[in-house]
């Protein structure tokens, strides 16, 4: 399988959200009368989308307000909220930035070392307001953070890093044994993040809870550009997927996966669904909301590295509540707004009751379905006599 790409070298194609779409089913259902819930270390939440863990998105307000509306926040163990008593100061002088001086600062802020006593404040914070605690931590703060969020009350821990694997190494540092540390944590853990079958299957085999898809795919993170590494997210998800369900078969043990970025629509969303996604973590989406604490403005989490920045902080303005993001109503028609009432119209459409039987969808290749819009504007023109 592949293209010559040269003498002797192939390259497999592999496909992104814009270049497929989805098959309306043989049956339609009555959207209402879908369920988009999923289950995560045997809890069942309402709402299978995540708000990625970047400074610009979750701050302590936001993740208890996304848990009231069933979804999960994701907060950054290794961003402002745990380097700064009042990180409020920081992320406004960052919004204020000018666009040539964005990146330099967004570095100097993060040089502050972060402090263990924030860890368990920031936690403690959201608990207190009964929101679900889910934080996130780089692979070689793990052990460390890891403790002192179990012990504050965490619900979830994440190890999230550009590319994670079981097979780590360094002489320079530590290298975390993640089959080890998971065993020793008495709450679940999320790994992340990874693109291939075999990666996933070794992921799986350490015994996590879920697995984090994509490297490189989101609007803020420039991890293709810089590094030249990443794969569409439609192949991704699909490879990591085979290797959920091949690892069920074998072991009875279901894994799920979430597709991480590079969808900026409900489209994209659903889409992410009908590849295999059990739920979905966005950034851009909700950088938009009211409640974010980035004022409209998004960066990655690899944006402020002190030596390699991969990312840039981008203005993404605020179009509405995180309700109206979320769960709507719309008042805008980019789909950009109502992202779960998005995929219950779409699993109607498609026929399908639940997000197993979205996973069975019907995909086809339609990179041409963009310029449908551009055909719709000359034929309005031509309407017109232009």
């Amino acid at each position: 399988m592949g293209e010559w790409v040269g003498r002797g070298r192939k390259a497999r194609r592999c496909y992104g959200f814009d270049e497929i779409a989805l098959v309306p089913g043989g049956v339609t259902i009555n959207p209402k009368e879908t369920d988009t819930s999923w289950e995560l270390a045997g809890k069942r939440y309402k709402v299978p989308i995540l708000a990625a863990a970047m400074d610009g998105v979750v701050d302590v307000n936001f993740a208890v307000a996304m848990s009231k509306l069933g979804g999960i926040a994701v907060l950054n163990l290794n961003g402002v909220q745990t380097r700064y008593n009042d990180p409020g100061e920081v992320l406004e002088k960052i919004s204020h930035a000018n666009p040539e001086e964005a990146t330099k600062l967004v570095q100097s802020l993060y040089l502050r070392p972060v402090q263990e006593k924030l860890i368990a404040k920031r936690i403690k914070e959201i608990k207190a307001k009964k929101g679900v605690a889910v934080v996130s931590a780089i692979p070689q703060d793990a052990e460390k953070f890891g403790k002192i969020a179990q012990n504050s009350g965490a619900d979830i821990f994440v190890i999230q890093s550009t590319v994670i694997s079981v097979k780590h190494i360094s002489s320079e540092y530590k290298v975390v044994d993640l089959a080890k540390f998971i065993k020793s944590m008495k709450i679940p853990v999320i790994l992340g993040n990874c693109v291939t079958y075999s990666v996933a299957l070794e992921l799986m085999e350490a015994g996590p809870s879920a697995i984090l898809v994509g490297i490189g795919p989101g609007a803020a993170c420039t991890t293709r550009g810089v590094l030249g590494i990443g794969v569409p997210q439609v192949t991704a998800t699909s490879d990591v997927a085979a290797a959920r369900d091949f690892y069920y078969k074998k072991t009875t043990k279901y894994i799920p996966i979430i597709t991480d970025g590079g969808m900026d629509s409900g489209g994209d969303i659903c889409k992410a669904f009908a590849c295999g996604a059990d739920a979905v973590m966005v950034g851009s989406a909700f950088a938009r909301a009211k409640e974010a604490p980035g004022k409209g403005y998004h960066w990655g989490m690899a944006t402020p590295h002190a030596n390699l920045p991969r990312g840039t902080r981008i203005h993404v303005g605020t179009t509405g509540t995180l309700e109206e993001i979320l769960l709507g109503p719309a008042k805008l028609d980019d789909g950009s707004q109502n992202l779960v009432g998005a995929l219950m119209t779409s699993m109607g459409n498609l026929g399908a009751r639940n997000i197993r039987e979205m996973q069975l969808t019907d995909i086809i290749i339609a990179p041409s379905i963009k310029t449908e819009g551009k055909i719709m504007q000359r034929v309005q023109r031509v309407g017109m006599g232009k």
